[in-house]
């Protein structure tokens, strides 16, 4: 199973995991699909941090009605501070940008450039004809960014309007990051604790202290953790949060891996003694793991419906996108007894699930449990053949294996073997016996 493994002592930024991954071995033309669509273009560069090389990633918009000639000429090949302040409603202090805008051939991106609404980053994202599961990952990164700004100011995802991450370096450095990580084909992503440096920062609503209020709700819907210091400055950006809060799984320390690449991605600060660079690790880990498959959990406590009633929503519910349907005895309020029913299904399914089930049950409330993905083996249905008194008949066996294709449980399907059974008069136990057998023998 291949992993790619964050280290995140250092924290993260959008530009430092696109740098990181490019230092790894993934192939900058993958990036085309980004610069064709928005009007930028990625700058990598080397640079020394702590006696450590690495590569440095920047943005710069293209063919902005000649803004790149305004008297400025500043030389990128030192880079200014990169860590991408994107908090919505307030402006980076990472960069002058009076000093610091141009240079010869382009306009830096951080900072420049329309901001928009998280529909109009949708929509433009959506436009890329980028592969359907880049598409994805892309819009689910926008979508909790978006939550997290939403949380943060009170306003509904639909209202919110990005400033510093709705600009096209913001767009740039997500989609440029989930299509490199898709280059590098990993199994699995995880990252060690992130770190959020410390101390302030200046925002248009005041001192705020390090991590910011969108890095804190990020995280809160991660798997990862965070981790204080280990200098004051601010070391997690919301836009790397929120890679890394929807790609990558979190771990205590770095994995056991067979390695094959590594990769260093500069941030802009130099914070000497410590390496301000972003690490990734790319090889194969032990045994093949389950694999990830994104979810939610939908909740609802009953203390008046029916038997009918519950007994209708495996079917009403899967109509709607359910994926399973749990309904477990409970005590409610005043010791009656009740029902809790519990309802796994893809995150873009969740509202419509959640009307569903309250149409049905007439619930007041569903809660959504925060769940984020599971684990599951990949399945597929082979059919094997049984031989009984000279006559042949199909049994269809469901077989899970993980992520390397390994096969650790063969499950033959209740009603084929039952028909069987009931066909030829013997124990639906024996059936199901002979037909994981049959399979087994087979391979």
């Amino acid at each position: 199973m291949s992993v790619l493994a964050f280290d995140g002592r250092m924290g993260a930024s959008g530009d430092m995991i696109l740098a990181a991954l490019l230092d790894a071995g993934a192939d900058p033309a993958a990036l085309e699909p980004v610069t064709d669509a928005l009007e930028v273009e990625y700058r990598i560069d080397e640079t020394v941090k702590c006696g450590i090389s690495s590569t440095t990633v920047d943005v710069f918009l293209t063919d902005r009605d000649g803004a790149a000639d305004e008297g400025h000429d500043h030389d990128h090949g030192e880079q200014s501070p990169d860590h991408d302040h994107e908090e919505n409603d307030h402006h980076s202090h990472d960069h002058d940008h009076s000093e610091h805008d141009h240079d010869h051939n382009g306009v830096h991106a951080e900072g420049h450039g329309p901001h928009r609404s998280y529909l109009e980053v949708r929509d433009i994202v959506e436009g890329m004809a980028l592969e359907p599961a880049v598409e994805r990952d892309a819009l689910a990164i926008f979508e909790l960014l978006g939550e997290a700004e939403a949380s943060v100011h009170g306003e509904a995802l639909e209202d919110i309007h990005f400033h510093e991450v709705g600009a096209d370096d913001a767009i740039a450095d997500v989609v440029g990051a989930v299509v490199l990580c898709h280059d590098l084909e990993p199994d699995e992503i995880v990252t060690t604790p992130l770190a959020t440096g410390g101390g302030s920062v200046s925002m248009s609503h005041g001192e705020y202290p390090v991590p910011t209020p969108a890095v804190v709700e990020i995280a809160q819907r991660a798997d990862w953790s965070l981790r204080g210091g280990p200098v004051d400055a601010e070391l997690l950006t919301p836009t790397g949060a929120a890679i890394l809060g929807h790609l990558a799984d979190g771990v205590e320390s770095l994995p056991s891996v067979d390695l094959e690449a590594s990769g260093y991605g500069a941030g802009g600060y130099d914070l000497d003694p410590h390496p301000n660079v972003l690490r990734v690790l790319v090889g194969e880990g032990g045994r093949g793991g389950l694999v990830k498959d994104d979810i939610a959990v939908l909740e609802t406590n009953l203390d008046d419906a029916t038997p009918e009633v519950l007994g209708g929503l495996q079917e009403t519910l899967a109509n709607a996108g359910a994926r399973d349907v749990s309904i477990l005895p409970a005590t409610m309020k005043k010791s009656r007894p009740g029902h809790l029913v519990k309802v796994i299904c893809k995150p873009a399914d969740r509202e419509r699930v959640a009307r569903a089930l309250a149409e049905e049950t007439g619930t007041l409330g569903v809660r959504d449990a925060g769940a984020t993905h599971r684990w599951i083996a990949s399945r597929m249905f082979e059919t094997v053949d049984l031989e009984v008194d000279g006559e042949t008949y199909a049994v269809t066996v469901k077989v899970a294996s993980d992520a390397d294709g390994e096969v650790y449980d063969v499950s033959a399907e209740y009603d084929d073997a039952a028909a069987v059974a009931a066909e030829t008069g013997s124990a639906v136990r024996d059936v199901i016996r002979r037909a994981e057998g049959a399979f087994e023998s087979d391979q």
